[in-house]
């Protein structure tokens, strides 16, 4: 046995693999966590200036926002104005077109009561007027017995002592020699005549030109009184401007006319026919 082996040893034991990678471990960990804990505290500590360089950024952000809201807002309102303004012109538009058909409407009313109340006085006219023929047919037959009776008795005269002279003359003395003649509708001479067919060709004698129909003939002079008739005065049936039968004075209260199919062109007195006026164009 050695001498030495009862004397502990002074040296230390040596520590196993495992204990010194534990240790390392655990200080490799104090390290990462002294490490985290500095970077965080730089982290924290770059905070305030990372924020003051951010704000101007977020400031500028939100103006633009806001601008753009405001852009937005006004374009909305501008269209909303634009949209009120159709909508108000549309509405006019409407009441006016409806105010039109209301006017227009109300003039073709006026126009359908116009037109019938023409039509009933041009119906009325020709029944007056039929009747008025009718009444001339039977004083035709009752004057036919008595010219026949004043013809045998020598009493018969197809004229008429006038005092009319100059161009009154030269009409009165054309139209008492058409009496006989026969009535055409149309007729202007020189064998037949309808009434204002004889008229103006009488006035055509003394270069006069009077219109072809009786509603003109009876506003082609001037207008006189029955009571104050000349030789040559217009006499008209019917009223001035829409007369249906026109005739000559001749005098000593005669007419000549172109009265109808039945008659033919007569001499007659006024009381035969009594005319509405007279027109004087001499």
């Amino acid at each position: 046995m050695s001498h030495t082996a009862h004397i502990r040893s002074h040296r230390k034991p040596r520590r196993s693999a495992s204990t010194l990678a534990m240790r390392a471990g655990v200080a490799g960990g104090v390290l990462s966590t002294l490490a985290v804990a500095g970077a965080s505290g730089s982290a924290n500590a770059a905070e305030p200036v990372t924020q003051t360089l951010e704000l101007p950024t977020l400031t500028a952000d939100l103006a633009a926002q806001v601008a753009q809201s405001a852009d937005a807002t006004q374009q909305a309102a501008a269209n909303y104005e634009l949209r009120a303004e159709r909508d108000a012109a549309a509405a006019a538009a409407a009441k006016e077109a409806e105010a039109d058909l209301a006017e227009a409407k109300k003039k073709a009313a006026e126009a359908k009561k116009k037109a019938a109340e023409d039509a009933r006085k041009k119906a009325a006219e020709r029944a007056s007027r039929a009747a008025e023929r009718a009444t001339l047919s039977a004083s035709v037959d009752t004057g036919s017995s008595s010219s026949s009776s004043s013809s045998s008795s020598g009493e018969a005269s197809v004229s008429v002592s006038s005092s009319a002279t100059g161009s009154a003359a030269a009409v009165v003395s054309f139209v008492q020699a058409q009496v006989g003649d026969a009535y055409v509708s149309g007729g202007t001479g020189p064998n037949s005549w309808d009434c204002s067919g004889l008229v103006q060709a009488a006035f055509k004698q003394v270069n006069i030109d009077l219109p072809r129909v009786s509603q003109a003939q009876s506003t082609a002079g001037t207008q006189v009184s029955l009571s104050n008739l000349q030789p040559g005065d217009i006499l008209y049936w019917g009223g001035a401007g829409s007369a249906y039968h026109v005739g000559v004075y001749v005098g000593d209260g005669m007419f000549v006319g172109a009265q109808n199919p039945s008659t033919g062109v007569v001499l007659k007195p006024l009381s035969y026919d009594p005319p509405s006026g007279a027109v004087r164009v001499l």
